[in-house]
């Protein structure tokens, strides 16, 4: 499948789409992304309907251009209060809340929104394309995007999932391989079980499936980007590189931990949310890996977040969850503007 499918099918200039960012999107990057002729993309995570109302309000007012929205979908594991004794994670992370001044909260009536309602305040909006992770849509989903017009991109670590999402009827595939930044989307095998490669993974998806495919993980320059459409894929998908810009949400230390990485400086840990994530490690993520009590997601990731939006507040790196994909090291541009630029180099003539 060429770059030109994957062009008309989102009506893009440019098949380089920017990662949805959970926490740490901002409508500026989404919209600098989309007006230089990419797919901007924004991640909903955690969002109830009426914020999901108001943030594609300010996406359509900040771009007249062609963007995208994630949403993670449920897999049917997540915890809800009172499923299980939080005490021991607490007390893990309650230094934390005491570091920042803050009471360590009791938890809320529900970790997260309700999917369906979600799901149906981005289809009122209608998007270019909602992209979703940690699994296949539901039939009533992939029905509804399709009579809102919206596109729906389906995020596949194995071939056996690119195959899965292609059979419940996604329009295009991301095949986002190890090395990638933040979480490990997994959803037929554990994340630890499906840590495949994106040299590897690509060409094998693209072989297995009739779909655009997007590359994702490890691509950061032009160089990257000539790499992934050598091994077939119809676009690519950047976190990192975007996620140093200071178009990006992302605090300055957390911009400064990623300038700073190696090739061998992130880790994959279920620290701070419960489930399997890449990223710089920092105090925080150290504490909580040797208190030895790690709540199942999402109650994790909400402990957390709550100390986390304060630490972003004042800049507290080693309190942030510092997410970043193994090519942190080439993330050197700090305007979204050249760092498009450089993707764009790469690009098949």
């Amino acid at each position: 499948m060429t770059a030109s499918a994957l062009t008309r099918l989102l009506g893009v200039e440019r098949p380089i789409v920017l990662a949805p960012f959970g926490g740490v999107s901002s409508v500026e990057l989404t919209a600098t992304v989309s007006g230089l002729g990419g797919l901007g993309s924004y991640g909903l995570y955690g969002y109830a309907a009426e914020r999901i109302e108001r943030a594609l309000a300010e996406l359509r007012a900040a771009t007249d251009r062609p963007f995208a929205v994630n949403l993670w979908l449920p897999t049917g594991d997540e915890v809800e209060p009172g499923d299980v004794d939080l005490g021991p994670a607490s007390a893990v992370v309650a230094p934390f809340f005491a570091e920042l001044g803050l009471p360590v909260p009791a938890p809320p009536a529900a970790f997260l929104p309700d999917f369906a309602e979600q799901a149906r305040a981005v289809l009122d909006a209608r998007p270019v394309a909602l992209s979703l992770v940690f699994g296949t849509p539901p039939g009533w989903l992939v029905e509804a995007a399709r009579v809102a017009g919206v596109r729906l991109l389906g995020t596949a670590t194995t071939v056996e999932e690119a195959i899965a999402l292609e059979r419940a009827g996604v329009d295009a595939i991301v095949a986002t391989g190890a090395e990638a930044g933040g979480h490990r989307v997994s959803f037929l095998a554990p994340a630890e079980r499906s840590l495949v490669g994106t040299l590897a993974l690509v060409p094998q998806v693209v072989d297995a499936v009739r779909l655009p495919v997007i590359a994702a993980g490890g691509i950061a320059d032009r160089r990257g980007v000539a790499a992934a459409f050598a091994l077939g894929a119809a676009g690519v998908q950047v976190g990192t590189a975007f996620l140093r810009t200071r178009q990006s949400a992302a605090p300055e230390s957390h911009r400064a931990a990623i300038a700073g990485a190696g090739a061998a400086d992130t880790v994959l840990t279920r620290a701070m949310s419960g489930r399997l994530a890449r990223g710089i490690p920092n105090r925080a993520l150290g504490t909580i890996e040797d208190g030895g009590a790690i709540a199942p997601f999402p109650a994790q990731n909400w402990f957390t977040g709550q100390f986390r939006a304060e630490a972003s507040q004042r800049d507290r790196g080693e309190l942030l969850s510092l997410w970043a994909g193994q090519a942190a090291a080439l993330a050197r541009r700090e305007d979204a503007g050249e760092v498009f630029a450089e993707l764009a180099a790469g690009l098949p003539d």
